[in-house]
């Protein structure tokens, strides 16, 4: 997820239901995500499970999305417009 002074993420590809990946994998897909280099995540005394916990509850309150990508053949998760 971008977070920034009025930036706006457009996402191409498809949208997947989080609620259709398998708990571990999604897990491991939000760690990977939430640790990539350059996530500005504001607080850095935040744990990885902290961080991972933020974003579950962003996915369940529909505030982000996961969005596969078919020309890079990768997964993102983003701001929900």
């Amino acid at each position: 997820m971008t977070r920034g002074k009025n930036t706006t993420q457009i996402e191409d590809g498809i949208e997947v239901p989080y609620g259709q990946i398998n708990p571990e994998t999604l897990r491991r897909m939000i760690q990977e995500f939430v640790s990539r280099d350059g996530a500005d995540w504001g607080d850095p005394g935040c744990t990885l499970e902290e961080k991972v916990e933020q974003v579950c509850r962003q996915l369940k309150n529909k505030k982000a999305r996961i969005v596969y990508d078919q020309k890079t053949e990768t997964v993102n998760i983003v701001v929900s417009p």
